[in-house]
């Protein structure tokens, strides 16, 4: 007989339940662990994080985010335009 609450997973088991319905642990497994991470696809204890992103992105580094030249211009001018008008109103 089922337990009515999974203990792994925590989800509610029907009475007549041959599996939990949200990890799959049964009977036969002893309502246990390989049963809650059978359809996970969790990836392997030797798996590298670095390898995968070089992989998956390529080997081109990403160039550093900066201000481009157009927003110094711009904040140069904005200065400017604050010392003109500081000069000409004192």
């Amino acid at each position: 007989m089922p337990p009515e609450i999974c203990p792994h997973c925590g989800a509610e088991v029907p009475p007549n339940a041959k599996a939990c319905p949200g990890c799959g642990s049964c009977e036969e497994t002893g309502w246990g662990e390989k049963a809650e991470h059978d359809g996970l696809d969790l990836p392997n204890e030797d798996f590298d994080y670095d390898k995968f992103v070089e992989r998956e992105f390529g080997e081109e580094k990403p160039l550093p985010y900066g201000i481009s030249w157009f927003w110094w211009l711009i904040a140069l001018l904005v200065l400017v335009v604050f010392v003109v008008l500081a000069l000409v109103l004192h």
